[in-house]
């Protein structure tokens, strides 16, 4: 009986490549959106036609409880428990720091910190039933030692990420692991939005590869992780950032 993967943000940018590159695995993916309906159909398309796996599109707002539960109630019904949760779902309200709010604090920390405690609390029951589960939170080096005041708030949250994933995986020890992934540049469309070229260049100047990530380079650990072969691998924060220089002095 095939897995199944719920990827939350999984329809585009680094989600969407997770989505893709578990459905190459063979897995039964879901995708969940809150925005980006049209990019979820399409990729959901392009995962029927090509890897030959279900697949589902979801929208729900991560952030709240009770479509939380209405989604994995559907996809239960639909495909069976999740296996697999891959919580990538995330805001950035940048802005100059003397801007920010704290309803824009909060806001972010419901997505980013709060909805990944919701989608783990949901479906870690049957996984414990089953006695196989794993969950991998994207953090993000912002939540390291890549510190940028415009986005104190989004920082905040995935070091927040790190935390609530060494918490999970004792919580839910043996039979889940519950792993992070830090990634720090990384060329979705959405990153790449808006800068110019002489941002861009200094940013790269920062990272020992001299280049910035690709979605799927995430995907890539992704898929490892999921698999048998990082059996061992639990409660772990793995950074991908191509040797990235911190902004902390």
């Amino acid at each position: 009986m095939r897995k199944v993967a719920l990827v939350t943000g999984g329809a585009r940018g680094i989600g969407g490549a997770i989505v893709e590159e578990l459905a190459k695995m063979g897995i039964d993916v879901v995708i969940n959106y809150l925005t980006s309906k049209e990019a979820a159909e399409k990729l959901k398309a392009k995962i029927e036609k090509e890897y030959g796996v279900r697949c589902l599109t979801y929208k729900c707002d991560v952030s709240k409880e009770a479509e939380v539960d209405k989604m994995v109630e559907f996809i239960e019904s639909e495909l069976g428990s999740v296996d697999i949760l891959v919580n990538n779902a995330a805001i950035d309200l940048s802005n100059l720091f003397h801007l920010k709010t704290a309803q824009e604090f909060r806001k972010t920390f419901d997505v980013n910190v709060v909805g990944a405690f919701i989608c783990a609390k949901r479906v870690y029951r049957n996984m414990l039933k089953k006695e196989y589960g794993r969950i991998i939170n994207i953090a993000s080096t912002n939540g390291i030692n890549t510190y940028y005041p415009m986005c104190i708030d989004y920082d905040a949250s995935k070091a927040a990420l790190i935390t609530l994933t060494h918490d999970l995986a004792f919580e839910f020890a043996p039979y889940i692991n519950v792993n992070c992934i830090a990634p720090g540049f990384i060329g979705t469309e959405k990153e790449l939005e808006g800068y110019d070229e002489e941002f861009l260049k200094s940013e790269t100047e920062k990272i020992m590869k001299k280049r910035y990530g690709d979605p799927q380079e995430v995907a890539y650990l992704v898929a490892f992780l999921v698999s048998e072969k990082a059996d061992f691998i639990n409660n772990t924060v793995i950074r991908i950032d191509g040797g990235q220089m911190g902004s902390a002095l």
